[in-house]
């Protein structure tokens, strides 16, 4: 557990670390080059590097949180990675089952073993289900998505490295968008977030614009049409005040 600078959640929580990549949107993955970089501090968590493990240990975690917090679920992982077992991905569920008090946003790639297990799991209202989408070709991933039981289902196009026109948004709840970052950022077209902030107000979904990255993310700044867009989804603005 711990804090986050992510502006769209709180903590991360990683009961699972490690992965491996699946599409364009994993190329210069951040997740990859922390866990090397912990593995090389010495951090037991991480003595295998980016190979992935589950850990047990942090089952116990949200159990200990005294105020109810927004919490991004395997920010180092995949919770729904062919190398996980179904059992342990129970297990994280009956968790976040237990802890109504928080909400649990869990992000993955892998949107068709998403779909194959979800019937398998239970989905509080507390649990928040995205899938990356970072350009057209894994459009697919969205109706994969509406397919589940997730009672708040999001999107997560970052990094943007690809126009997103026309996207069906029907039962999606929130869209998150964000440059890349890095030493060789691929570049975000400004069209392209304007269009996808439009399709989000025609559909009455949340927008929120996280960054526009670059190789100096702080300087470019997360302005758009001269305005911060921070919307989050009407669960948490009702249930936590957000």
């Amino acid at each position: 557990m711990a804090q986050s600078s992510i502006e769209w959640t709180e903590m991360t929580w990683n009961p699972t670390t490690g992965c491996s990549k699946v599409s364009a949107g994993c190329k210069f993955c951040y997740a990859e080059v922390m866990s090397r970089r912990l593995q090389a501090m010495g951090i037991e968590k991480y003595k295998d590097g980016f190979a992935v493990r589950i850990h047990p240990d942090a089952l116990g975690i949200p159990y200990t949180w005294k105020t109810s917090k927004i919490v991004f679920v395997n920010s180092m992982s995949d919770l729904f990675h062919e190398d996980i077992p179904l059992e342990f991905i129970k297990q994280v569920f009956d968790v976040m089952n237990d802890n109504p008090q928080h909400v649990f946003q869990i992000l993955t790639k892998r949107a068709e073993r998403l779909r194959e297990l979800h019937a398998e799991l239970k989905w509080t209202h507390n649990i928040w289900m995205g899938v990356s989408v970072e350009n057209d070709k894994v459009k697919h991933r969205i109706d994969l998505l509406r397919k589940t039981k997730a009672k708040v289902k999001f999107l997560s196009c970052e990094p943007l490295i690809g126009p997103l026109y026309h996207m069906n948004l029907r039962k999606i709840d929130w869209v998150i968008v964000g440059g890349e970052s890095g030493h060789r950022p691929r570049p975000m077209e400004t069209d392209w977030v304007l269009d996808i902030q439009e399709q989000c107000e025609k559909a009455d979904i949340a927008f929120f614009f996280k960054q526009w990255g670059g190789r100096n993310k702080k300087k470019n700044g997360r302005l758009l049409n001269g305005k911060t867009y921070d919307e989050m989804p009407e669960a948490v603005e009702l249930e936590y005040g957000s």
